[in-house]
C-alpha cells in the first residue's frame, strides 16, 4: 500500500475488527459520512448528492442535512439528466462526469450520488428531471459515458434507483408489481449494461418494493441477479431511509445503511449473538464498505482547485447540445441580430434550469436569456407576460406582453413548468402548461404572428394549444446555470441544434401506456403495460403523438443512404453480433450534427414484441456537402427477448428487419437479415399442448408415426385447431386417440433425444 495517511490493507483491518466494529460499518456515522474505525486508521469518507451537480454539505457539528440549498457549497449546475440525454451523446456526459469528479475532489468528496437511470414509465413522475429516457438502451450508454468520466478521476458513483422506481406516489411503501420479463427487458437492462461495462462504485437500492419484496430486502435483486448474474464487485448502499428491517437488508445484500438509525448496528450484533444471523454476512457488509472507503479516502489528502469558469462553459455547450428544435416554420430560426425583438416571459429573466429535491445545486453563477439576447440584439423589449406561482398580476403582465409584441418583428416567449409542477417527493396530475401561460400565447399570435416558444421543463408536456400558434418551438429542458445563453447561442445560430428527444411527447396525457395504472392505489401500482412502455407502447397501439422518440430537427438536412448489416457469430455459442454501417451526408448549407438511430424489428416472433426496439445509435458531425459512414454494432442481446418458459434471454431463428432512422417513426433505410437459431421451446411434458408437441421436430414425428396413438385425430384439422391448446394430460384423460400408458410411452420416447 501507498504510505498516505489514510491508506490500509482492508483483510487485515477486517482481522482486527471486533464483530461490534464491524456492524458499526454498515452503517453511517453522520448524515453524508461513513463510520471511521480511528483505532486501526479507518477515515470517513463523504457522499453527497450530485446527479448534475454536487450538494455537498461538509459536516458543520451537528451531523445533520440541510435539504435544499441550505449548507450546500457552490457547484456547476450542469443539464439536468432530462435535458442532457438529448444530447445522445455518451462522450459529452464522459466529460461532464470528469468535471463533476473535479469538483469533488477540490472540496474531499469520496462518492457522488448518481445518476439515475430508472426509466420514464409515466410523463407524471415527478422525478422525471433526474432520470435519462424511456427507453433502456439510451440510458445505459448515456450511464456508462458519465459514470466513466467520474470514476477516471478516481470518484466514486452511486447508481440509481435499483429498482423499478418510477413514480414519487408513495415512493416508500408502494410495490411495484412487475412481470419478470418487462424487469429484464425494460426495468433492468440499464443497470446491467453500466455495471458490466463500468463497474460502479456503488448502487443505490431505491425504496419501493418489488413483487411485494423492499429493495433492501430483495435477495434476488441485490444478490442473485446484481451479484451473482452481472458481476458486480462494489458496495450497496440505501437510499436515504430505505432500510425498513436491518437484518433482513443484511441477509439480503444490502452494504451500507445511509443515514444512520440509532441501534441499526446493535440490531446485527444481536442477530448474530441470537443464532438468527450468520456473522459472516457482517463480515462481507464490512469488508465491502472498507474496499469503498479505501477505494475512496485517497481524496482526503488532495488540495486542489477546479477550473469554475471553464465548467461554466463546459455547462453551456451541454445545454446547447441538449436543446431540441421541434418545430420551424419558415424558416424562422435562427434569428437575424437585426430583428426587433420582443422577449416574453419571466422565466426569460429569472431562470428555471433545475429541478427540486435532493439534486438542487447551489450554482456558481447563472446566465439569463435575457441578458444574453440584449447583448445580441440592438432592440430588446422585455415583458414578464405572467407570474411564475403567483398569479395576481397575470392582466396587467399580460397586455403589457401583448403590447410589446405588437411593436416587434420577432416575439420569443419564454415558458414552462412552475417549479411547483414538478419535483422530487410528488407526481405531477396533468402535463399542461399553466393556464396563464397558454391564454397568453393566444394573444400574443394574434398580435404578432412572428412567434417562438422557449419551453423550460422537466418532463413532457401536452403541446396541443401551443405549436398551432407558434412558428419556431424550441424544447431547452431545465438546462443547467449556462442554460439562459446556451438557448440564445442556438436561435441565433451560433450552435446548430442537434438535440433529439429521448422521450415520446404524446398528445395527451390519456394516450400514455401507463395511464390507467398510475400511480396505483392500496400500496400497490399494477405494471399492466408490460413492455411496453414509451415508444414501445405508442407503436404497438399505433397511437398518434406529438413528437416521437428521437425526434429532432437542424438548420440544415441529412440523408442517409447505403445502408449494410454484416452478421458474424451464432447465437448457440452466445457470439452473434451485426455491424451496421450507413453512410450520411449533409444535404443543407451549414454545418451540423444528426443522431443515426439504429433499430431492430423481429416480424414474426411467436412472443409478443414491440414494433421495434432502439438497439444502437452514434451522432455524426458533418459540414456541408460533407459524408460519413456511421457504423454501428449490434450484440446478441440486441435480437433477443426474456423467455419466462424458460427463464433466460433468447433469440428466434428466422428474419429481423434493421432499420436506420431519424426518429422511432421516420424510417430513412432498412434491410432484412436471415439469423439462424436453436428452437425456442420448453422440453416437451404432459402438460405441453397438442400444438407444442406437433410444433416439436422429434415430438411432431412421434405423434405422427402412430405408435402411441392419435393419428386419428390428427387426420381432422378442424378438431386439432379446437383442441390444440388442450394439454397431452386432458387429451389422455378424455381418451381422445390416446390413453395414458400410450402419452407415457410417447414422453418416455421423447425424453430419449
Amino acid at each position: 500500500m501507498s504510505s498516505t495517511p489514510h491508506s490500509f490493507e482492508v483483510e487485515s483491518v477486517l482481522s482486527q475488527l471486533s464483530l461490534e466494529e464491524k456492524a458499526s460499518l454498515t452503517s453511517g456515522s453522520h448524515f453524508w459520512y461513513t463510520q471511521p474505525i480511528e483505532r486501526l486508521g479507518v477515515p470517513r469518507i463523504m457522499v453527497s448528492d450530485g446527479p448534475h451537480g454536487l450538494r455537498a454539505q461538509p459536516d458543520t457539528g451537528d451531523g445533520g442535512d440541510h435539504v435544499g440549498l441550505g449548507g450546500s457549497l457552490p457547484a456547476t449546475c450542469f443539464p439536468t439528466a432530462a435535458a442532457i440525454a438529448s444530447s445522445w451523446s455518451p462522450a459529452l456526459l464522459r466529460r461532464i462526469g470528469e468535471a463533476l469528479a473535479e469538483e469533488a475532489r477540490a472540496i474531499n468528496l469520496s462518492v457522488i450520488l448518481g445518476p439515475g437511470i430508472n426509466m420514464k414509465r409515466s410523463p407524471l413522475c415527478g422525478r422525471n428531471f433526474e432520470y435519462f429516457s424511456e427507453d433502456p438502451f439510451l440510458a445505459g450508454e448515456l450511464a456508462v459515458g458519465i459514470v466513466d468520466g467520474i470514476q477516471s478521476r478516481g470518484v466514486g458513483v452511486s447508481v440509481k434507483h435499483f429498482a423499478a422506481n418510477n413514480q414519487e406516489t408513495d415512493r416508500l411503501r408502494v410495490s411495484a408489481d412487475v412481470s419478470m420479463r418487462a424487469l429484464r427487458e425494460i426495468y433492468l437492462p440499464a443497470f446491467e449494461r453500466v455495471v458490466t461495462a463500468s463497474q460502479p462504485w456503488t448502487i443505490m437500492c431505491s425504496y419501493n418494493k418489488i413483487n411485494g419484496v423492499s429493495s433492501s430486502e430483495n435477495t434476488w435483486l441485490l444478490t442473485d441477479v446484481l451479484r451473482d448474474e452481472w458481476g458486480f464487485r462494489g458496495l450497496v448502499v440505501s437510499d436515504w431511509g430505505a432500510v425498513y428491517h436491518r437484518v433482513p437488508a443484511a441477509k439480503a445484500g444490502l452494504d451500507l445503511e445511509m443515514p444512520p438509525t440509532a441501534g441499526s448496528p446493535a440490531e446485527l450484533v444481536d442477530a448474530v449473538r441470537s443464532g438468527e444471523l450468520d456473522e459472516q454476512v457482517v463480515t462481507d457488509r464490512a469488508r465491502a464498505v472498507l474496499t469503498l472507503v479505501a477505494k475512496g479516502s485517497h481524496v482526503l489528502e488532495l488540495h486542489e482547485t477546479a477550473d469554475l469558469d471553464a465548467h461554466h462553459a463546459l455547462a453551456r455547450e451541454a445545454a446547447a447540445t441538449s436543446v431540441v428544435l421541434l418545430k420551424n416554420d419558415d424558416n424562422i430560426l435562427p434569428l437575424a441580430t437585426d430583428r426587433r425583438l420582443a422577449v416574453i416571459g419571466e422565466f426569460a429573466r429569472t431562470p428555471r434550469f433545475q429541478g427540486a429535491g435532493s439534486s438542487q445545486v447551489n450554482p456558481t453563477r447563472i446566465d439569463t436569456a435575457l441578458d444574453a439576447l440584449t447583448a445580441a440584439f440592438p432592440e430588446v423589449t422585455f415583458a414578464a407576460g405572467f407570474g411564475v406561482d403567483d398569479p395576481a398580476h397575470d392582466d396587467v403582465l399580460a397586455d403589457e406582453a401583448v403590447t410589446a409584441a405588437s411593436a416587434a418583428d420577432v416575439v420569443v416567449a419564454f415558458l414552462g413548468l412552475p417549479g411547483s409542477y414538478e419535483s422530487e417527493g410528488f407526481d405531477r396530475t396533468h402535463m399542461r402548461l399553466p393556464e396563464s401561460q397558454l391564454g397568453l400565447l393566444a394573444r400574443l399570435r394574434a398580435a404578432n404572428p412572428h412567434l417562438v416558444v422557449v419551453l423550460a421543463n422537466g418532463s413532457t408536456i401536452e403541446l396541443g394549444q401551443v405549436t398551432p400558434h407558434v412558428k419556431g418551438l424550441v424544447e431547452a429542458w431545465l438546462g443547467g446555470q449556462a442554460s439562459g445563453s446556451a438557448v440564445v447561442d442556438v436561435l441565433i445560430g451560433a450552435v446548430n441544434p442537434s438535440g433529439h428527444l429521448a422521450e415520446t411527447f404524446p398528445l395527451r396525457l390519456e394516450d400514455n401506456p401507463s395511464h390507467l395504472n398510475f400511480p396505483g392505489d392500496s400500496g400497490h401500482v399494477s405494471y399492466g403495460e408490460g413492455l411496453y412502455i414509451g415508444y414501445r407502447g405508442y407503436d404497438k397501439a399505433a397511437r398518434g403523438v406529438a413528437f416521437p422518440f428521437g425526434y429532432g430537427m437542424s438548420y440544415t438536412t441529412f440523408d442517409y443512404d447505403d445502408l449494410q448489416v454484416s452478421v458474424t457469430g451464432s447465437v448457440a455459442d452466445g457470439t452473434l453480433a451485426a455491424t451496421v454501417s450507413v453512410a450520411v451526408t449533409n444535404t443543407g448549407d451549414a454545418a451540423g450534427a444528426d443522431v443515426v438511430q439504429i433499430y431492430v424489428r423481429d416480424p414474426e416472433s411467436t412472443a409478443g414484441r414491440p414494433v421495434r426496439e432502439l438497439k444502437g445509435f452514434a451522432r455524426v458531425d458533418l459540414q456541408p456537402g460533407a459524408s460519413e459512414t456511421a457504423t454501428v454494432r449490434l450484440d446478441q442481446r440486441a435480437f433477443s427477448y426474456w423467455s419466462d418458459l424458460l427463464d433466460r434471454w433468447v433469440v428466434e431463428a428466422g428474419e429481423f428487419v434493421i432499420e436506420a432512422a431519424y426518429d422511432s417513426r421516420t424510417i430513412a433505410a432498412s434491410t432484412s437479415i436471415t439469423i439462424d437459431a436453436p428452437p425456442v421451446a420448453a422440453p416437451l411434458s404432459a402438460e405441453s399442448t397438442l400444438q407444442e408437441w406437433l410444433a416439436d421436430p422429434r415430438g411432431g414425428e412421434i405423434l405422427r408415426s402412430g405408435r402411441h396413438g392419435t393419428v386419428a385425430i390428427l387426420a381432422d384439422p378442424e378438431m386439432v385447431a379446437v383442441i390444440g391448446n388442450f394439454p397431452m394430460s386432458a387429451l389422455a384423460s378424455f381418451g381422445m386417440s390416446l390413453d395414458k400408458a400410450q402419452l407415457a410411452a410417447a414422453l418416455a420416447e421423447v425424453s430419449q433425444q
